[in-house]
């Protein structure tokens, strides 16, 4: 049987031959434009996400650190 992993954002598509894939997503520096509204770029530099309550709530999708939503976090996707 063939696992495929597909990545929506970029469009590839990566395939393995054995039956069990071990993936794992760790969320980096937040990437959060917090000057967009009068034309500018800062970033707060929040090296790593940090979920603010335990998986499977609301809180889980909230940083500790600097308060923003995990999708302005970058993804990193590790494919053992």
């Amino acid at each position: 049987m063939k696992k495929c992993q597909v990545v929506r954002k970029s469009g590839r598509r990566s395939c393995t031959s054995s039956s069990t894939a071990i993936t794992n997503v760790r969320y980096g520096e937040c990437q959060k434009n917090h000057a967009a509204n009068i034309g500018g770029y800062a970033v707060d530099g929040c090296r790593e996400f940090m979920a603010s309550d335990v998986e499977g709530t609301t809180g889980a999708l909230t940083c500790a650190a600097c308060g923003c939503h995990r999708n302005f976090h970058r993804r990193e996707v590790e494919t053992e």
